[in-house]
């Protein structure tokens, strides 16, 4: 369906803001006299910012009573402002911050609400539709490590301003596609706080905490590709840096995709339960594997392809167990705490990863082995999407 196709490419465009930063990081920790470390505070702003809109977005049920794609329009549009505002007004850590919160809170009402607007279009394949999503939000984080490749400036200034007009493009074009026959508005007064009782439904339930697992994971071990990369490859300039981390990131679009089409065979729950097994594996496994280059980014690539596989399959699973009038609101809190979860293992990754070396990925450990427990009665439901019932 092309309007799932148009959703799916904006929403690479809209999430391009996420990580635009980390793909200029080299040039603007130089810039700026600081620390690498300094990388980890500003990515958990964005996380801690997109927790605050979520949070607010399901609290109120605003994402289920107002027009989907006139929130993304307008969340498009303020986020390219912040991001214009870090790249020309940001001298330091402290108000460079500032700016990535707004950035943060921006992207609540992109990318939750771009999965209830594939929910809408693609009602009876949620594995397939959010796969193509989770697939573009890959790419989306990957686009800036790309274009900072690309660059033919050394000013990291002009990045930001690229990522800047594929936002506003993305927030564009899905308004101009609207909502799909399937979506349902909520109508009355806001039920404040209803939305924790989707907790309450043991299917959602299990999804959601296999998904927070998964959180612990995903976005320290993005945070951490451009460092992982030099640390085996220590020669390499900032442009190579990039490439590599482009392709690390960028993998995930396959492993997305991958994932939406397996859970046509083996069902969402499967899928989840083994991408996340394997990218665990992987953070047991990498500091004895990546002995060489070549090694290491074969893991990285692997590692990169499963990290994200299991994303979309556990939104489309809680999509389908919560209430249909809080698609969006029950999405928004999943994603909300998820993105807590990540704030806390970015900053302890980043804080580590001098004094631990490559080994600081074992770190990351906890969080497949919560998920995959969280999700083991799942495991009993392998039917693929299209025959599952709620």
């Amino acid at each position: 369906m092309p309007q799932v196709f148009g959703i799916a490419f904006a929403q690479f465009l809209g999430c391009s803001l996420w990580f635009s930063v980390n793909g200029v990081s080299a040039a603007l920790l130089d810039d700026w006299g600081v620390e690498p470390s300094a990388m980890g505070w500003l990515t958990g702003a964005v996380q801690a910012g997109f927790i605050a809109g979520t949070l607010g977005l399901a609290m109120t049920n605003l994402a289920d009573r107002f027009r989907a794609s006139t929130i993304f329009l307008w969340a498009s549009i303020a986020g390219s402002m912040a991001n214009l505002l870090f790249a020309y007004q940001a001298s330091g850590l402290t108000d460079g911050m500032v700016y990535r919160l707004i950035v943060g809170v921006c992207l609540a009402g992109i990318y939750p609400v771009g999965m209830k607007l594939i929910v809408s279009w693609s009602p009876k394949l949620p594995g397939v539709g959010l796969g193509l999503v989770v697939g573009m939000l890959t790419l989306g984080t990957a686009s800036p490590h790309l274009l900072n490749t690309l660059a033919s400036s050394p000013d990291w200034r002009l990045t930001l301003i690229a990522v800047s007009m594929l936002a506003l493009f993305g927030g564009v074009l899905v308004r101009w596609i609207g909502e799909g026959p399937h979506g349902i508005r909520q109508s009355g007064p806001i039920r404040w706080g209803a939305v924790f009782s989707s907790f309450q439904r043991s299917r959602f339930r299990a999804s959601a905490f296999g998904y927070f697992g998964h959180m612990w994971e995903l976005y320290a071990f993005w945070t951490l590709v451009p460092w992982l990369v030099n640390a085996v490859m220590p020669d390499a300039s900032a442009t190579e840096t990039s490439a590599w981390s482009f392709l690390v990131i960028g993998v995930g679009l396959l492993g997305a995709i991958w994932g939406g089409l397996m859970s046509q065979r083996w069902g969402s729950a499967r899928v989840a339960f083994v991408s996340l097994m394997i990218s665990g594996s992987l953070c047991v496994l990498y500091p004895w594997i990546s002995i060489t280059p070549a090694l290491a980014i074969t893991a990285l690539m692997i590692w990169g392809f499963f990290v994200i596989a299991d994303s979309a399959q556990f939104s489309a699973i809680s999509s389908k167990a919560c209430d249909p009038e809080m698609v969006a609101s029950a999405l928004s809190i999943q994603n909300s705490l998820g993105f807590l979860i990540s704030i806390g293992s970015i900053v302890l990754l980043t804080q580590w990863m001098d004094h631990l070396g490559v080994s600081v990925v074992w770190l990351l450990i906890p969080g497949p082995l919560f998920g995959l427990f969280a999700m083991r009665s799942l495991m009993t439901e392998s039917a693929p999407d299209h025959k599952t019932t709620v």
